[in-house]
């Protein structure tokens, strides 16, 4: 894996979509039915947001298989629709630059040479969920299929960092790939981190995720790991690290990818004049795998309810259900721990259910005890969308 990583290129096809399958989402608007794709070279079958640029998300039911999702139906999501086709491995360099004592050219090679890592996390879009949103918010209409949780090969970012030598006065680094805009006016995206958070030593360079090396579109050669903080920080084909002396007022940190600087980053549709601030750390979710809304069960027979959670930049502390309507909530067994910030699953036995309509509720708690609310929040991006989810199933 690693010998091909250091000599050998991706392409990706040129290939017109075909969509002759589809699925129904369970989000709040329409079009609720949506096509499956198996056309995006390394991607086996993904529910189709939009074809330039790609936004491929992964089916539900891939995360009712196991903690760790696939490479080839991990979702993809990029802002602009030029990227490259292909990449010369053999070629490639990441250059480090900006407020550091010397400029480095790495090639794979060279990355290769510093001590490995390897950290499970979970990789989610800002705008996971955006669907369920009501109201309606423009963007991509993902329903919860827009993360994935993967074990990441690499190396930290301080180690890379520490070979440049930072100067002193360094507030922030930024992070650049090979996506370029689609108008020469348009912003290039750019993401910074704070000095002291990118060399923490947990932000990492990875080269590989599951054992083998990235698929092209989610950021072959190279990707930046920002565990437990939305993925529009996770740069893929990470090409360029600038080291800044001063605040990064780019637009993509500036202006873009802003959250209300309120609880749950919430507010009332129509609010104004409140203040915004980038969004950064992930927050506390869990999801139901086995069953969906609508779904039926044989009553009078006890049922296993299992599904996935994450604490978002905190580990996952414990897992309720409640068949009651949140009046009680029962505990969930909970599956082996990956570390903080992976997914981790659950189960719960539930019993014997009368005939009719039931409302089954999941929420997690993490480890620094922030829980999912009972209430969704609301903002004009649809972003950070979280909530106690509910699916109402029929025993029969």
């Amino acid at each position: 894996m690693l010998r091909a990583i250091g000599v050998a290129g991706l392409t990706l096809a040129g290939s017109s979509v075909r969509a002759d399958q589809s699925i129904r989402l369970p989000i709040a608007g329409e079009p609720r039915d949506w096509p499956i794709t198996h056309d995006f070279p390394q991607k086996g079958s993904m529910i189709l947001q939009r074809t330039r640029p790609p936004l491929l998300e992964t089916p539900m039911e891939v995360f009712d298989r196991g903690v760790f999702t696939p490479n080839d139906q991990f979702y993809v999501r990029w802002h602009w629709a030029v990227i490259p086709t292909s990449v010369d491995a053999d070629a490639f360099r990441l250059s480090v630059r900006g407020h550091v004592n010397q400029t480095l050219s790495l090639s794979i090679g060279d990355l290769l040479r510093l001590p490995r890592v390897e950290l499970a996390a979970v990789n989610q879009c800002s705008g996971n969920s955006r669907g369920f949103f009501l109201p309606r918010v423009p963007g991509a209409q993902w329903a919860h299929g827009a993360m994935g949780n993967a074990r990441w090969t690499g190396v930290l970012l301080k180690d890379v960092l520490d070979r440049a030598g930072v100067k002193p006065g360094a507030v922030q680094v930024r992070f650049n790939g090979l996506d370029e805009p689609v108008v020469p006016d348009a912003p290039d995206f750019r993401k910074s981190l704070d000095i002291d958070h990118a060399r923490d030593g947990e932000v990492m360079i990875a080269f590989a995720m599951n054992g083998e090396q990235l698929p092209l579109l989610n950021g072959f050669p190279l990707r930046l790991i920002v565990p437990g903080w939305y993925s529009t920080y996770w740069v893929k084909m990470l090409s360029d690290i600038e080291v800044l002396d001063r605040q990064d007022d780019n637009y993509w940190m500036a202006t873009a990818y802003t959250v209300p600087d309120t609880p749950h980053a919430n507010i009332m549709p129509g609010q104004t004049g409140v203040k915004m601030v980038p969004i950064s750390r992930m927050v506390p979710r869990s999801f139901f795998t086995n069953v969906a809304d609508g779904a039926s069960l044989p009553a009078g027979a006890v049922a296993t309810i299992r599904g996935i959670a994450f604490g978002g930049d905190a580990g996952v502390a414990k897992v309720e259900l409640s068949v009651d309507d949140g009046r009680t909530w029962q505990p969930a067994t909970l599956g082996e721990d990956h570390g903080k910030y992976s997914f981790r699953r659950w189960q719960v036995e539930i019993p014997q259910l009368m005939k009719g309509g039931h409302s089954l509720m999941v929420r997690c708690t993490n480890t620094a005890g922030d829980i999912q609310p009972a209430a969704s929040n609301w903002n004009t991006s649809g972003f950070m969308r979280n909530v106690v989810e509910t699916v109402q199933l029929t025993a029969i």
